[in-house]
């Protein structure tokens, strides 16, 4: 189903950074837009930034039940995305747990299964599920092992997903490096200079901002012919 007027939109992870950006656009292409998130006060706060007539909820993504009950108060919808994540940082071997390992799949990985269970029985027949990987499913690098890891998954489970859950769509966005929140846990000083090198280095001379994510995202809720799919979004990240 294509985006218009009477399109449902719900978002889980969608207050700030790339989330927010989608529900953006997906507002300003007229769809009915629901965001959710685990703090009121991201709700109230992206609120504010976004149209007029979005709704947001606050929902803890890591609770099945939380997750459950925000979709029967939803009721149908059409299109589901997935974009919660923590904070990206290095992750040295030398420092691995199975314990800190557990903790970094757990939000981006298996609370996102689980968002996709629920969310099922809720989507129309002709409707659409977009999942966020990253271009670290296809590049890794030192101290990425985890992130390499669950982006992969992600990749791989959707492509499972889409046949099993067939006719819903199912799809993948992997972003290369965007000016977002989940950078927060480095210092501005430390952040800014990763941007300006990894701009140097890339084709396209810059990193990514949000929006050019969003675009993504829209774009496979848009095209109705596109299933088990991954849109890499990356300004040249994998070629450079």
């Amino acid at each position: 189903m294509t985006i218009s007027t009477s399109s449902r939109i719900v978002l889980i992870g969608a207050t700030s950074g790339i989330g927010l950006a989608i529900a953006r656009r997906a507002a300003e292409s007229g769809a009915a837009v629901t965001i959710a998130s685990r703090r009121p006060e991201s709700i109230e706060r992206a609120l504010g930034q976004l149209p007029a007539g979005v709704v947001g909820r606050a929902v803890d993504a890591s609770s099945s039940q939380a997750v459950a009950g925000f979709f029967d108060e939803i009721g149908e919808f059409d299109h589901f995305a997935y974009t919660a994540a923590e904070n990206l940082t290095g992750f040295p071997m030398a420092d691995y747990t199975v314990e800190s390992a557990q903790q970094f799949f757990a939000l981006r990985l298996f609370h996102m299964l689980d968002a996709v269970r629920l969310a099922v029985p809720h989507l129309t027949s002709h409707g659409s599920i977009t999942l966020m990987s990253g271009t670290a499913a296809f590049k890794g690098g030192a101290g990425w092992t985890l992130g390499t890891a669950v982006s992969g998954a992600v990749v791989s489970a959707a492509r499972s997903l889409a046949v099993e859950l067939a006719p819903l769509r199912v799809n993948v966005v992997a972003p290369g490096v965007v000016r977002s929140p989940l950078w927060s846990q480095m210092s501005e000083e430390d952040r800014e200079g990763m941007y300006a090198s990894l701009s140097e280095s890339l084709p396209l001379k810059r990193v990514g901002e949000p929006d050019d994510v969003a675009k993504a995202f829209l774009a496979l809720m848009d095209q109705d012919y596109v299933t088990g799919t991954v849109s890499v979004v990356d300004g040249g990240t994998l070629i450079s």
